[in-house]
Formats: structure tokens, C-alpha cells, sequence
């Protein structure tokens, strides 16, 4: 196929109606059209506007497809869902790209040549899940059902995918959260019982203390704006950061603090607070357990012993201890979801969750989240899941005691492939993800790829990891594809088609019943189609699934706020916040925050960093044309004295290498960073020539980062990576 690019001038021309017109496929079919024109949505001329939701990240906004002329030419975002609030990001206006990418794969794909040659064959539907329901049952019935794994990132489909995978038999589920924040959850669980506790920003706050998340260029788009209106109505936000970042250049403070001793700097926080009774007695008092262990670990944690550790003075970090307590309980100290990303951050997240509760904030600044999953909502009856004896292959429960199986230690999993142990696993089925991108250590997922017997991946494109599988299968885009719906506070929200699936592509939902029936695990899948199964969903609201494609949400009971404070039973074994957890020693694990001293780069040797982008998400957006076209060119940030002093200057071509690997890069020379950090966007280096607009743009930050593990959480330190660097 001819690849199809756009100029900028025909862009800023002709606007979003140009994009659309670039790709077969673009007008609304028969199907969408009717019944959009039959419930009013668009006019007779096919005008109008169809609500959805956005899937360019995890945060799922609200979206509302502009059609004229029956041709989708805009979305913006939805007013009525509380992601969006009427606004999208750059990502999320990209999205008709995503959609009308030139190279969707648009039919099932059976390898024909040597892994990563990208010779395939198309095929029907009928013969690609006959030849994967075939593999997998050949897999399991030589090697067990634990001989397959099963991996994908967080989606509304997600419930069908786990119907799969744990009917089928199999313990290994790998996610991308330990590469992520898998110390952030784990540490909340320990300390308040639950995951994430939800941000409150209204004009009451006015401290914020915030590690390492790059906010204002994150995913999460309804915090970056609620976090740009606290900082308009004057609240003080104190940045730490290797980097200076764009949420850096807006903060109130900057701290450019040495990776990997952010937990010095909170540890001598609380040491402060603690010592010097800053901290909410009545609260601590009355809804937390382990203060007294607390206080004694933390004394020995002067602000004089952080002071050359984090690189930030001890006057200033006693100086933002009391700011933060006299700003209290209108303080909140950020969790994030990575910190410095080194083996130590569980005890970083644990001292901020800490800090949280010593300055009573629940309540004010910290409540209860909302989850996803709502007991209002029905589901399709299925019978239990058979009982699985394997060990998992990524080392939960039997070496990360503390880990939630639902969470894993990803990169853990894929080195057991590797190394047979405690058994060989034999074929990978992957859904929305790429692991050959994501995983730390190239070579070694490589290696892993090459273990196997069968290797089945669906998507959208011929991402990294496709280009190595033995089948692809085409799934809708999110323009085109019903997902389960998606409760919000008191509203739950539909994604629907607002185009017909291009070629053959089809949704997640079709994919996994199709599959399910051909393995025997039908009564899992037990649902018509897709609308059969959200009208089962919708069931118990009394609403009908007409009624809402139109609005785009149904109204849903929200889940009761917690109790206050006082008379909070937290979700921990002892109904309090842990302070010191109980849990943790009985695993040999500290029960308090504990210094843990982090590895230092040698004589000529560099933290290597990365982050977050407002142009990007992750590893899956780098072959959007638009976002390419409005994208800096990657390249590695050096700081301009340490540039000097090799002898390296703007734009210079240079080899970066680690234990694991080495790339060949252009230099960004700038006073943005720290001068014994580098740092390098993630997601760019694809190596799959189905990617025409990404192949070959930058270089891959898991070519050269090397694995460790926090050995608490099951963390992924990716900054814990040590690299030179010289002249190419």
C-alpha cells in the first residue's frame, strides 16, 4: 500500500475533513448510518454527532464524533464525561489517525517466513482462530495449561480477555503495571487498603508536593487540568525531578533531585514532622496503628543526612516539612505513579502515603476512588473457573509475597521464559500490547519470542511485537467497536462504532467469544454479540441500549463516599491506616520505611531517565501520522557542561551503551537536566517495517535498560540503568 502522508499546509487548510478523506473506509456505512439517522443522532443529509469514548491512552475520555457529509471530520470532547470535561489532548484529537492509519492490518495474518522477517499471508477468520484454538489446545494438552501465557494492558475488554485466560486454565497473566506503578498500589495497599485514593483539588488546597510524575504531559488529562486550576488559584507546588519538565516549568519550586533519593528526602520529612509534633495527633490517634514504630526508624533521618544524598539543602528540606504541615490538612503529597524508579521507591511511596495520613488529609485532600467496576451493572452468567495448581511464572505469590496476582511483575514473567524456571512456557497469547517495546532488556524479550512454540498477538497494527508473531489478528478500531461500558461517578458510559470495522477487523468482544467457543469455553462467552452483551449489562439500570447510543451514558446509582475519617474502617487487616504493616514484617519485609541505599553510576557512567511526552503514549502512538508530524524529533537530553566536557555538542550523532545494549542517537544539549542524568523519550526505535511512518524514527530506551526488580512491589527500576556515552 502507497503510504499516505499529509502536508501542513493542507492540514491547517482543510482541517480534520482532509484527514478523514486520506483513507478508503472513511464514509459511515449503511449499518451506522440507519441507525443513527433512526434515532436522531444525524440528519437525513448525515450530519450530526455521535458520542463515544477515546482509547489514545488508558484514560478513556469522552468523545463526540463530528460526521458531515457522512465522513467522521472532528472529535472533541464529551462536556458531559467527567475524563474530558469537553476537552481533548493531542492524542486524543490525533485519533482519526488511529483509525485511518495505511498500515491497519484489516485481516488475520499466519506467518509464512522466519520470525521477524514480516512475511505473512492473509487469511480468513475461520482459519486464523481454528490454527490459534488448535495451537493453544496442543500447548496444553502436551505441557499444561500454565504452558501458556497470557498477557495485555488495561482495557474496557479486559473482563473478556481474564474470561480466557482463567478459563483456559493458565496462572500466567502478565500487565504492564509493574513497569509502571506496581510500587505505588502495593504501597497504598499496605498503608490504607486500597490502590489509589482519589485527588481532591478545590480551592481549599494549597500545597502540593509532587515526585517525579510529569503531570501536565501524563495520560491522566482531567488531573493535568485540575492541577493547572490549583496552580491559577495560587497554590504552591514543590516539583521534584532530575528534569526539568513542563510540569517543572510550572510549578511553583523545582528540586532537581538526585535519582533514586527521593526516599531520603520523604524519610527526613517525616523525621521532621514527627519530631517535632507538626503532625495531626487526633488523627493519627484515632486511625492509624504503628506510630510509635514510625517514629523510631525515622528519628536517625535528620534533614543534615539527606541534604548530600538528595543534592537539596537541609535548610530547604526543613523548610518544606513545616510548609507543608502548616498547610495541612490543605496539603497533598502526590503519590504519583513512578517515582525515581529505583529498588527502593515501594519505601518512597510508602513514605508518602504516610505523610498523607501523619497531616490528617483524608477527606479533604485524599477520599475513596470510584473504581471501574460496578456492582450496578449485569453480567453474562458463566459458570466458576477451573482451579489452577501451577505456579505463576512471574514469581507471585512464591517469591513477591505482597504482589496482587491481578498486578504481576511483567518483566519477571518474561524472564522465567527464558530461563525454563520453574517450567518452560510454550506460546503467548498478547492483546493491546508490546511487550518488545515496553519490556526492559530488548534482547532478552527476544530471546524469550525465540523460547516459544506459538505466539498469537491482536491489534490494530503490526506493532514490534506482531512483526514477531506467528498470527495477528485485526481487531476494530476504537472508532469502530462496541467495548463493556465504563462506569464514572454516577453515570456509566458506552464506546460505540460511530464507522463500521474497515476490512475485516473485528472487536475484542467478537474475538474472544469466537475463540472461546473453538476452545470449549463457551458458557464463559455466553452472549449473542455485542449488543446482546451490553444490553445484559445495562439489565439491571432499566435502561434501554437505544437510549444509550443516544446520549452516550446511562444515569447509575454512585457509590456511596466513605464514612469520615473518624469512623473509617480501612480496608487493612488491622481497620486502620498501617503505619507500621504487620503484613510486611510477617514476609521479611520492613513494616516501616526503611533507608535503602541506591546504587550510584561509576567514574564516566550516567543515569539513564525516561517519561512522559504530551505527543505520545507509551509505545502505541508513534506511527499516528499527525502526532508524528507535530512531535520533537527524539533525542537524548545531555546537560550542556557535561556536553562540554566530552567534547559533545547539539545535534551530535552519539553511542550510548548499558550491559544490555547499545543505540546510536542525535544530542539535545540543554540545562534541563541534571548533569549526571540522561534522558530519552520512550516508544520510539520500532523495528517492524509494518510500522512505514515509525520505523526507523530514534532509538529504543529498551534496547539499552537493564532489568531490576524492587524485590517488595515487583517494580520495574528502570532508572536504576547506568550508561555511557561517546562521540558516534
Amino acid at each position: 500500500m502507497t503510504k499516505a502522508t499529509i502536508s501542513r499546509r493542507d492540514f491547517l487548510k482543510f482541517g480534520a475533513a482532509s484527514v478523514g478523506a486520506l483513507a478508503v473506509g472513511q464514509m459511515l456505512s449503511p449499518m451506522v448510518a440507519k441507525a443513527a439517522k433512526d434515532s436522531g443522532v444525524l440528519n437525513a443529509a448525515g450530519d450530526g454527532i455521535i458520542s463515544t469514548m477515546c482509547e489514545m491512552c488508558v484514560w478513556r475520555c469522552g468523545v463526540l464524533a463530528k460526521i458531515k457529509e457522512g465522513r467522521v471530520v472532528k472529535l472533541d470532547g464529551n462536556p458531559e464525561h467527567p475524563h474530558s470535561r469537553g476537552n481533548l489532548c493531542p492524542r486524543g484529537q490525533s485519533g482519526l489517525m488511529n483509525t485511518y492509519d495505511p498500515d491497519r492490518v484489516l485481516t488475520p495474518l499466519i506467518r509464512v517466513g522466519q520470525r521477524g522477517e514480516g512475511k505473512f499471508r492473509e487469511a480468513t477468520w475461520e482459519e486464523a482462530l481454528d490454527l490459534v484454538a488448535s495451537k493453544m489446545t496442543e500447548i496444553k494438552n502436551k505441557y499444561g495449561a500454565e504452558a501458556m501465557v497470557f498477557s495485555s494492558t488495561h482495557n474496557l475488554s479486559q473482563p473478556l480477555f481474564e474470561n480466557l485466560l482463567y478459563a483456559f486454565g493458565s496462572p500466567n497473566y502478565g500487565t504492564q503495571r509493574s513497569l509502571c506503578f506496581n510500587a505505588m498500589i502495593v504501597a497504598n495497599l499496605m498503608t490504607y487498603g486500597m490502590e489509589e485514593p482519589a485527588r481532591i483539588y478545590d480551592d481549599k488546597l494549597k500545597y502540593i508536593l509532587l515526585t517525579g510524575r510529569n503531570l501536565l504531559e501524563a495520560i491522566s488529562t482531567s488531573e493535568t487540568s485540575d492541577l493547572s486550576h490549583a496552580i491559577d488559584r495560587g497554590a504552591k507546588v514543590v516539583y521534584l525531578d532530575p528534569r526539568y519538565t513542563k510540569t517543572a516549568s510550572k510549578a511553583t519550586e523545582w528540586l532537581p533531585i538526585k535519582p533514586g533519593n527521593d526516599l531520603a528526602f520523604h524519610l527526613a520529612l517525616l523525621n521532621i514532622i514527627i519530631g517535632e509534633n507538626l503532625y495531626n495527633k487526633s488523627f493519627v490517634e484515632k486511625n492509624t496503628i504503628g506510630f510509635d514504630e514510625l517514629k523510631k526508624e525515622v528519628s536517625r533521618y535528620t534533614p543534615e543526612w539527606a541534604a548530600p544524598l538528595t543534592g537539596i539543602p537541609a535548610e530547604t528540606i526543613t523548610r518544606i516539612a513545616h510548609e507543608f504541615a502548616d498547610a495541612a490538612p490543605h496539603a497533598l503529597a502526590h503519590n504519583g505513579w513512578r517515582t525515581s524508579n529505583f529498588i527502593n521507591s515501594f519505601h518512597t511511596q510508602r513514605a508518602i502515603s504516610i505523610l498523607n495520613a501523619l497531616v490528617g488529609n483524608w477527606d479533604v485532600v485524599l477520599k475513596e476512588a470510584g473504581g471501574e467496576e460496578s456492582g450496578t451493572l449485569g453480567a453474562p452468567p458463566q459458570p466458576a473457573y477451573p482451579r489452577v495448581s501451577a505456579l505463576r511464572l512471574d514469581g507471585v505469590p512464591w517469591k513477591y509475597p505482597v504482589v496482587p496476582f491481578k498486578i504481576g511483575v511483567f518483566q519477571e514473567l518474561r524472564d522465567n521464559i527464558v530461563s525454563g524456571d520453574p517450567y518452560q512456557a510454550h506460546g503467548w497469547f498478547i492483546s493491546r500490547q508490546n511487550p518488545i517495546m515496553s519490556l526492559p532488556d530488548r534482547g532478552k524479550t527476544l530471546e524469550a519470542f525465540g523460547k516459544l512454540d506459538f505466539i498469537v498477538t491482536v491489534d490494530i497494527v503490526l506493532n514490534d511485537t506482531a512483526w514477531f508473531s506467528d498470527v495477528v489478528l485485526p481487531e476494530a478500531s476504537y472508532l469502530e467497536r462496541y467495548d463493556p461500558l465504563l462506569p464514572v461517578g454516577d453515570k456509566v458510559f458506552l464506546r460505540q462504532p460511530v464507522i463500521e470495522p474497515q476490512g475485516e477487523a473485528k472487536s475484542a468482544l467478537w474475538i474472544y467469544k469466537q475463540l472461546g467457543e473453538r476452545l470449549g469455553l463457551g458458557d464463559f462467552f455466553q452472549y449473542e454479540d455485542e449488543e446482546d452483551y451490553l444490553r445484559q449489562q445495562l439489565a439491571p439500570l432499566g435502561v434501554s441500549l437505544e437510549e444509550v447510543k443516544v446520549k452516550g451514558y446511562a444515569e447509575a446509582p454512585e457509590t456511596p463516599h466513605a464514612a469520615e475519617a473518624a469512623e473509617k474502617n480501612w480496608n487493612t487487616p488491622s481497620g486502620k491506616i498501617e503505619l507500621y504493616s504487620d503484613t510486611l514484617a510477617k514476609v521479611g519485609f520492613p513494616g516501616v520505611p526503611t533507608w535503602e541505599e541506591p546504587p550510584q553510576p561509576a567514574e564516566g557512567e550516567f543515569y539513564l531517565l525516561t517519561g512522559k511526552v504530551a505527543t505520545s503514549t507509551q509505545f502505541g502512538t508513534q506511527n499516528n501520522q499527525l502526532l508524528h508530524k507535530y512531535s520533537d524529533d527524539p533525542r537524548l537530553w545531555i546537560n550542556a557542561k557535561t556536553a562540554a566536557s566530552l567534547g559533545l555538542v547539539d545535534e551530535d550523532w552519539v553511542e550510548v551503551n548499558s550491559s544490555v545494549g547499545q543505540i546510536h542517537t542525535r544530542l539535545l544539549v540543554t540545562q534541563a537536566i541534571r548533569p549526571d542524568c540522561l534522558y530519552m523519550t520512550p516508544g520510539y526505535g520500532h523495528i517492524s517495517k509494518g510500522l512505514k511512518t515509525a520505523f526507523g524514527v530514534g532509538a529504543s530506551d529498551s534496547t539499552v535498560h537493564v532489568t531490576f526488580t524492587d524485590p517488595i512491589s515487583g517494580g520495574q527500576a528502570l532508572s536504576q540503568t547506568f550508561v555511557t556515552i561517546k562521540k558516534a
